[in-house]
């Protein structure tokens, strides 16, 4: 059943990628969506048969690298934090290739995106059924390359060609820091096996090693470098500047990559290393502030955006903030809730604005939008119930998670952690305030799109709107349903040895008895968020401009992303185009081809040049040359040899 859920949608991606001209477009696309669906489905019955039984496994799939010391085989690992990635992976993955049949109906390229689709489902799968840092190191790259090919799918776009280069490209300086850590730690435990690495947690604690002079803590130094990768797959605050340009693919892809495979990796790679990050105190403190930092920073553009798509993706880099805060002080099973219910409401976000955007023939900015709410109702119902989940409304999916997060953040002994816990509750603020913003400028007030806009504007075939209401109903029911499993005072037998604890760790019994007004901060922030949104685009909708004029440099800044592009463009683009050009112009042109083909080359083919021409293949031109040498030979001995 293992081997079916992790290859199936590779198989299907192989058929519609290498076949789907000879089979055609409709069954490439039954195929590889067929797959997936089944994949999803066994998920399920593999996420309650390790719940339920509490048993994890191992099942070795094939002997992969032995040589001298290295070893690691292609093993599949099963436990509790396996089960649930593979229900979000290949739910999510299902939903979206059911929906993709719809919204990519007329792109003469549909087969090519459904193979990508399932390849990135693929490489997802095998990053968390890896049982060694190879086989995990292979399926994050594997994420990697099937989020550059989605995101620059349409490439004869060059705004898709530039995001899919600024992704790959960003996602390889987080990665130099994976395989960094990756090495250290084969280089100190001689393995890459995860259970041999764990067990050797306490020992790496102690261990130091020397850097320029400097000793350094080995636990905390590889910590560290595997979180630099985390914060590159995750977009988190410095490391995030891919994730808005990603929306340059298409909606469905976008959904895949914010709510099940790309960008959850980091806070899967965290939660898997529990063992290791629970004996340290620096990098657990790094992970807290970057993620604390990261829901605030992200929040605040989100703020601004006009861009549906990237209002929400911004909230998808907030909501990572939130995880990577629980994963740091110690609440990682916090941390997965709230990356299993984010999925539902997150997927339902992105796949319900791509509902819009196909109802607006293509149309993105939320400026050009108003009064949608009567034109297509269900649409409009899908947003609501995935803004009330993400903004954290009593009873939804994000009420159950986010709030967890917080109390946690609270509760926990970590150093930063009043520092987090007051930024995720600001960050809780703006999240209900941008996300309403989105609904109200979508759905209410008067349209400001064009009649012509207008009149074609329908509601989304049943291919689109089914996943929508699925997810829905995860959006509403997976916290409530799933909460005392994830984090209720039981978690240790759901969860069993999948994440590991230090003895002083409690804060996930804590978190249960924070003050009342710690456990209503959250609501409070969703009700102010709330009404100011209405107070902003319904009550007065001239307010936004004139606030906007009032405070034009903090609106810019907000507006230009912290200006994190422009910085980067003068402290790491231009100078690498100057060193770039400098090699080219002066090392490459004036040094190497002056002194080379332009230089010593070009000399002797002056001088062989000339040479030629003494070669005339006339009788007397020789006869005159030889009387020359000949006179030359008489002077000589003349006038110098006989000296």
């Amino acid at each position: 059943m293992y081997q079916a859920i992790v290859f199936l949608p590779l198989l299907g991606a192989l058929i519609a990628g290498l076949f789907g001209r000879s089979i055609g477009d409709k069954a490439s696309r039954m195929i590889t969506t067929g797959f997936v669906i089944i994949s999803a489905l066994l998920s399920w019955v593999a996420f309650f048969e390790v719940a339920i039984s509490g048993n994890w496994t191992t099942i070795h799939v094939l002997t992969w690298i032995d040589s001298g010391a290295f070893e690691a085989d292609w093993t599949l690992r099963i436990d509790t934090l396996t089960a649930v990635m593979l229900v979000v992976v290949n739910s999510v993955s299902a939903l979206v290739h059911v929906y993709s049949n719809g919204y990519m109906h007329d792109d003469p390229h549909k087969t090519r995106v459904f193979a990508y689709l399932s390849l990135f489902t693929f490489a997802r799968l095998m990053l968390v059924t890896a049982n060694n840092l190879v086989q995990l190191f292979f399926g994050w790259e594997g994420v990697g390359l099937a989020s550059y090919l989605l995101i620059g799918f349409w490439y004869k776009k060059p705004t898709a060609n530039a995001a899919a280069m600024k992704a790959f490209i960003v996602n390889r300086v987080g990665d130099f820091g994976l395989i960094l850590g990756i090495s250290t730690i084969f280089l100190t435990v001689g393995s890459v096996e995860f259970d041999t690495i764990f067990a050797q947690g306490p020992a790496l604690a102690l261990g130091t090693f020397n850097f320029l002079g400097y000793t350094v803590p080995l636990l905390e130094t590889i910590c560290l470098l595997l979180f630099m990768g985390a914060m590159g797959k995750s977009a988190q605050f410095m490391l995030h500047t891919w994730l808005p340009d990603a929306m340059e693919g298409p909606t469905p892809v976008s959904a895949l990559i914010h709510a099940a495979t790309m960008v959850t990796a980091g806070v899967f790679l965290v939660v898997r290393f529990s063992p290791l990050f629970e004996f340290t105190e620096f990098a657990s403190t790094f992970v807290v502030v970057i993620g604390a930092t990261t829901a605030f920073f992200a929040a605040t553009i989100g703020l601004v955006q006009n861009d549906i798509k990237r209002v929400v993706a911004y909230s998808t880099c907030s909501q990572l903030g939130y995880m990577f805060v629980a994963a740091g002080v110690g609440a990682y099973e916090a941390a997965m809730f709230h990356l299993f219910t984010h999925a539902f409401f997150k997927a339902l976000l992105f796949l319900g604005s791509g509902s819009v955007i196909h109802a607006m023939h293509h149309e993105q900015d939320m400026r050009k939008m108003g009064g949608l709410f009567k034109m297509i109702p269900l649409t409009y119902f899908m947003m609501l119930i995935g803004t009330l989940a993400l903004t954290g409304f009593p009873f939804t999916s994000g009420y159950f998670s986010k709030d967890a997060i917080i109390e946690a953040a609270y509760a926990a002994h970590n150093p930063a952690h009043m520092y987090a816990f007051a930024l995720l509750v600001i960050a809780a603020l703006f999240t209900s305030f941008y996300s309403w913003r989105l609904v109200f400028l979508t759905f209410h007030g008067p349209s400001r799109a064009s009649k012509e806009v207008l009149s074609h504007v329908h509601e989304s075939p049943s291919v689109m709107t089914i996943p929508l209401i699925i997810l829905a109903v995860g959006a509403l029911a997976a916290g409530a349903f799933f909460s005392s499993s994830f984090v209720g005072h039981n978690f240790e037998a759901f969860w069993q040895t999948a994440i590991v604890h230090n003895p002083t760790n409690h804060v996930m019994h804590d978190f249960h008895d924070v003050p009342q007004w710690v456990v209503l901060s959250p609501f409070v922030m969703m009700v102010l968020g709330f009404v100011g949104a209405w107070y902003f685009y319904i009550a007065r909708p001239e307010l936004p401009k004139e606030m906007a004029e009032t405070h034009a440099p903090l609106y810019r800044f907000l507006l230009n992303k912290w200006y994190f592009d422009e910085i980067y463009n003068v402290v790491f683009v231009k100078p690498t185009f100057w060193l770039g050009r400098l090699l080219w112009k002066i090392g490459d042109g004036r040094i190497i081809d002056g002194f080379g083909p332009n230089g010593l080359a070009a000399r002797v083919l002056d001088v062989t040049r000339g040479l030629n021409r003494i070669q005339t293949g006339f009788v007397y031109h020789y006869a005159f040359a030889m009387l020359l040498g000949v006179a030359a030979l008489i002077t000589y001995f003349m006038f110098g040899g006989a000296h």
